[in-house]
C-alpha cells in the first residue's frame, strides 16, 4: 500500500471512529443507562429490583391504554399508508409529463414543520372550525372532532398527509428497478392487470415494501408530536399513546417506569423489524 492510499485509509478510519463515538455517546450509552434504571427501584438508591418495574407496567391501566392505542394506530396507519402510497406511485409513474409536478405536490408536507400546520388542523377540526361550519351549512350536526373517538381518524389523516410522499418516493424507486422486459413478456403472454401486479410488481417491490413498512412503523411513533401539539398532555383516551405515558413518567421523575416502558418499546420495534426482514426473505425465495 503506497503512501497516498495509506493516508486515505487512515482518514477513513478516523471518520468511522468519530461516527462510532457519536453513536456510542448519544445512543448506546444512554440506552444502557436506561436499561439499568429499568431494573432498579429508583435512580437515587439504585437497588436491584428485578422485573418488578415491568410487572407493575403490565398492571398499569394508563400504560396498557397507551400500548393498546399505539398498536391499534400502527395497525391502521401503516397498511393504509403503504397501500395509498403504492397506488399514488403507480399512477404517477403512468402520468407522463406531469410526473415531476405530482411528485413535488406529495413531497411538500415533508418539508413543512409540524408546528406550522397545527393552527390549520385546529382551525379545520375545532368545534367552531371550518369543517363543522360546512356540516351545519348543509344541515348536519356539529361533530366534536378533537374531544371524541373521532380524533383517532383526524390523527390518521394527519399521518397520511405527512408521510404519504415519503413512501411514494420509495415505491417510485422500486418500480423503476423492475425490468420493463418482464411487463412486456407478461403482455405478450396475455396476462391481465391483476395477475401482472401479483406476479411481477409485488415480488419486485418486496425489498422496497419492507423498507417502507419499517419507516412507516418508525414514523407512526413520531405522530405523537402532532397529537401533543393539538390536544396537549391528556388527550381523548382513544389517542393516548405510549409516548404520553412516557412523557408523564418523565414529568413525575419516575425514571424506572419510563426506562422499563422504553425497553419494551425497543423490543417491540426490533421484533417487528425482524419479522419484516423474514417476510422479505420469504418473498425472495
Amino acid at each position: 500500500m503506497n503512501e497516498t492510499k495509506r493516508k486515505k485509509y487512515d482518514s477513513g478510519i478516523l471518520f468511522l471512529l468519530a461516527s462510532f463515538g457519536g453513536v456510542l455517546l448519544f445512543y448506546l450509552w444512554p440506552f444502557m443507562v436506561s436499561l439499568w434504571f429499568a431494573f432498579t427501584d429508583s435512580p437515587v438508591r439504585g437497588n436491584f429490583a428485578g422485573i418488578d418495574n415491568f410487572t407493575e407496567l403490565l398492571h398499569n391501566k394508563a400504560y396498557l391504554l397507551g400500548l393498546k392505542n399505539t398498536l391499534a394506530f400502527i395497525g391502521m396507519s401503516v397498511p393504509l399508508g403503504m397501500f395509498l402510497s403504492l397506488i399514488v406511485a403507480i399512477l404517477i409513474r403512468r402520468s407522463g409529463r406531469q410526473k415531476e409536478l405530482f411528485v413535488l405536490l406529495f413531497l411538500i408536507p415533508l418539508v413543512i414543520p409540524s408546528g406550522s400546520t397545527i393552527f390549520f388542523w385546529q382551525a379545520l377540526f375545532l368545534d367552531d372550525g371550518y369543517l363543522n361550519g360546512m356540516l351545519v351549512t348543509v344541515g348536519f350536526d356539529k361533530i366534536r372532532w378533537l374531544d371524541t373517538s373521532a380524533v383517532r381518524y383526524v390523527i390518521l389523516l394527519i399521518f397520511l398527509w405527512k408521510n404519504l410522499g415519503y413512501n411514494m418516493v420509495l415505491f417510485l424507486a422500486g418500480l423503476h428497478n423492475i425490468p420493463r422486459e418482464q411487463y412486456e413478456a407478461a403482455s405478450v403472454d396475455g396476462s391481465g392487470v391483476v395477475s401482472t401486479f401479483l406476479q411481477i410488481t409485488l415480488p419486485g417491490l418486496a425489498p422496497t415494501m419492507v423498507l417502507a413498512a419499517i419507516m412507516s412503523v418508525i414514523n407512526s411513533f413520531k405522530v405523537f408530536k402532532e397529537i401533543y401539539l393539538i390536544t396537549g398532555s391528556y388527550p381523548h383516551e382513544s389517542i393516548y399513546m405510549l409516548q404520553h405515558f412516557m412523557n408523564n413518567m418523565f414529568y413525575t421523575l419516575n425514571y424506572q417506569k419510563l426506562s422499563a416502558a422504553t425497553c419494551i418499546l425497543v423490543l417491540m420495534i426490533a421484533m417487528v423489524v425482524l419479522l419484516l426482514l423474514r417476510l422479505e426473505r420469504g418473498f425472495e425465495q
